[in-house]
């Protein structure tokens, strides 16, 4: 008899979220006609000849996602926001929300209340509607949005797809939100305009649903994926479901981390690859068709970035000052981050 006891006492702070989710997926019985893989953003259903459903949850939990100073109405919509993002990044529009809400005795009427304004803003900001879910009692505040949506079977962007060669872009700029954490968390100092605009993409993130469905009318993405877990580990993700890696000739970054860093004494591309919780698009686009994409992206009111490249050498790199430096393959990961 195989003894699997090491195993099965291993700690999950050893493991992290992305064992822990390889480990249990070993023991689902795969759908044969699934048309998007185990791994990627969303997940998908055949319903008709050329359609799928498309469906996506996330789950925000209070003590690990919400920092204190963050309103209850600000959780609850960046609660659906980041499910809308998944849907950003495969180029499909969010039709409906169903939330299942873990919640403490201590909350008032007046909490409830934030907490359904926040959901229904959230879902209705991106053309969506909270058309039910579930309650239940909870040591801790949990909201669990799941998205569904309808996409023709291959007319969605995935992870997998991108060829050596292709421009490496992004739909926004990097560090704000990882340096907002630390303003939350105390011990760290901005001037005013550059706290606001920190706090701000903490609490009130957006997802750029507008460029990824132009970037998915365009026809020109490769491969797609949201930057929530960082832009390093995206990175990564992208190289190895495409078999390729990529070289980043220039960082992405936003004004006010560059001043957050400096006055800190942080390390501006710690800040900026490895944070998380952008909610940007990060894409590899045929380059034959890069204006296409561009054009595209900026008709919708967005902005297309390219920062670098998919190259045959699967590592991923970070050409600066004449050197090429590795980017890591972390992020944020839950049960291993504080």
């Amino acid at each position: 008899m195989k003894n699997n006891t090491k195993n099965a006492l291993e700690p999950s702070t050893s493991l992290g979220e992305h064992a822990i989710i390889e480990l249990m997926r070993k023991h689902f019985t795969p759908m044969p006609t699934m048309t998007v893989p185990f791994g990627d953003d969303v997940s998908a259903v055949p319903i008709g000849s050329d359609e799928v459903a498309v469906l996506k949850t996330d789950m925000l939990v209070a003590k690990t996602d919400v920092p204190k100073g963050m309103t209850l109405w600000q959780a609850a919509r960046k609660a659906v926001v980041m499910n809308v993002s998944d849907f950003a990044a495969k180029g499909v529009v969010p039709q409906t929300v169903l939330v299942s809400l873990g919640l403490p005795k201590n909350l008032k009427s007046s909490d409830f209340e934030d907490l359904a304004d926040g959901l229904n803003a959230g879902a209705t900001e991106y053309g969506a509607y909270v058309v039910g879910g579930d309650t239940g009692e909870a040591c801790d505040l949990v909201i669990a949005a799941s998205l569904f949506g309808v996409s023709s079977r291959n007319g969605m962007m995935l992870r997998r797809g991108a060829r050596v060669g292709d421009v490496l872009a992004v739909t926004g700029l990097f560090g704000n939100s990882s340096s907002g954490l630390k303003l939350f968390q105390g011990g760290y100092s901005a001037p005013p305009e550059v706290g606001e605009a920190l706090v701000e993409a903490v609490c009130m993130p957006e997802a750029r649903l507008a460029e990824g469905l132009a970037l998915r009318s365009s026809g020109a993405v490769t491969s797609s994926i949201d930057s929530s877990d960082g832009l390093a580990w995206c990175l990564h993700e992208l190289a190895v479901q495409s078999g390729v890696g990529f070289l980043v000739s220039s960082l992405p970054v936003a004004s006010e981390a560059v001043k957050f860093s400096k006055q800190n004494g942080l390390e501006l591309s710690e800040l900026a690859l490895y944070g998380g919780e952008e909610y940007e698009l990060v894409v590899t686009v045929n380059p034959r068709l890069w204006f296409e994409a561009e054009k595209a992206v900026s008709a919708a009111g967005g902005r297309l970035l390219p920062i670098g490249k998919a190259t045959l050498d699967q590592s991923v790199l970070y050409s600066v000052d004449g050197k090429k430096c590795v980017i890591e393959a972390r992020g944020y990961e839950h049960f291993k981050d504080s």
